[in-house]
């Protein structure tokens, strides 16, 4: 195997030098695996193809990592970061990428995943007919270029978590998951009681009695663009007052997701679903279909309504639609809500990974983190000081600066 570093833009002229005489070589340059670090948009782009075939690939495919979503993220929240994604080539065709940005934070490098928080689930990018041993080389190469790394959104199961010593796991997010191989009627009269379906059409009868109910899907641009523009004032009325870290109607935010949903709309991926009550969009859900799988994306409703349940009609419904066009699974991410809860089959959670410690400082940041986050875990378990914990809760919102999961650091910053 032979290693080494060179710019994607060059790398025609990187391959003929390594390989002297192609046309005697031809067999060897194919097989030849070769290692190098993609470090501008303009690399990256060279590569969208093969890219994008890597993340359908992936066990729990994330449409959060695809070029079309990255390329828009790094436009509108690559400020401050630097791509550093570790990509491993065959005959010239990308089969691997572990897929990281580093930016500063108290003086040292740290990697995160490309896209921020929101790209959920995030892994190591592998073809399937390379060897899983891959990971471990891509890793040691991300370790000498950072001081440690903070990765959010890795499944349980990670191809990371495979390599000796290489993170600490600690979960964070519950994302409840739904089978919906057997179709809407069934897996709803499975997953729902007779009361609870009930009360499902109880609250659809009372919007019925209140006015003109109506239910639309957009999916064509024309469509889910002012689906889109409704979908922020929902959200504006439904976090009104209220610590929001979706960063989704932030000025960046809403250029971002304007941008981005015309990449997805472009490979048929984009779903709104609205709700409205005598013309008036009364509650959204927006969802990426992918790979078979509904991404539940964001959700709100308008508080003035919320005696109808209008965010619960229009999940049920969309979920609906979401089944009607042939996804067979849910994946509702995020937390435990009690609305997910209900209808998921259970849970498969989504971890914060820490380590992948390339210098002294980032095993020092990286032990004394796993220790706080340890401690935390015990809190939980305890009653007595889980309840100490909790009614400090406004105390920590006060102090924790607000954030943002579009960001690389999590945190919010204006604009």
């Amino acid at each position: 195997m032979t290693t080494i570093d060179f710019r994607l833009g060059n790398y025609p002229f990187v391959a003929s030098r390594v390989l002297e005489d192609a046309s005697q070589t031809a067999s060897a340059a194919d097989d030849a695996l070769e290692l190098g670090t993609i470090s501008s948009e303009g690399e990256l782009t060279q590569v969208a193809a093969d890219w994008d075939a890597l993340v359908r690939e992936m066990p729990r495919p994330c449409p959060f990592l695809l070029h079309g979503w990255v390329s828009e993220w790094l436009r509108y929240y690559g400020d401050g970061c630097r791509l550093a994604v570790q990509a491993a080539f065959r005959g010239g065709r990308l089969v691997a990428a572990l897929p990281l940005v580093t930016y500063s934070r108290h003086g040292l490098t740290v990697a995160t995943f490309l896209g921020g928080r929101q790209s959920a689930p995030s892994d190591v990018l592998l073809a399937g007919d390379e060897d899983p041993g891959l990971v471990a080389l891509l890793a040691e190469r991300a370790a000498a270029a950072h001081d440690y790394a903070d990765l959010f959104g890795l499944p349980g199961d990670c191809r990371l978590a495979a390599v000796p010593g290489a993170l600490q796991l600690f979960e964070r997010v519950e994302a409840p998951v739904l089978d919906l191989s057997r179709g809407w009627e069934e897996t709803y009269r499975a997953k729902t009681t007779s009361k609870r379906r009930g009360h499902h059409r109880r609250r659809r009868r009372q919007l019925a009695e209140a006015g003109t109910v109506d239910v639309s899907v957009a999916r064509s641009l024309p469509e889910l663009e002012p689906a889109l523009e409704e979908g922020f004032r929902l959200h504006e009325l439904r976090w009104r007052g209220r610590a929001d870290g979706s960063g989704f109607v932030t000025p960046t935010g809403k250029r971002f997701n304007r941008a981005t949903l015309t990449s997805l709309a472009a490979i048929d991926a984009a779903r709104i679903v609205t709700l409205s009550l005598d013309g008036r969009p009364i509650a959204f859900l927006y969802y990426i279909a992918f790979e078979k799988r509904m991404f539940l994306y964001r959700i709100a409703f308008d508080p003035e309504y919320g005696g109808f349940s209008p965010g619960l009609v229009n999940t049920l419904d969309s979920v609906e639609v979401a089944a009607a066009e042939g996804l067979t699974r849910v994946e509702f991410l995020g937390g435990a809500d009690r609305y997910k809860v209900e209808l998921a089959d259970g849970f498969e959670p989504l971890y914060l990974g820490l380590g992948l410690a390339g210098t002294p400082a980032g095993k020092a940041v990286v032990a004394a983190r796993t220790r706080g986050l340890r401690v935390r875990l015990a809190v939980k378990r305890s009653q007595t000081a889980r309840r100490v914990y909790d009614r400090m809760r406004p105390l920590r919102r006060h102090l924790t600066r607000p954030q943002d999961a579009l960001r690389a650091s999590g945190r919010l910053r204006e604009g």
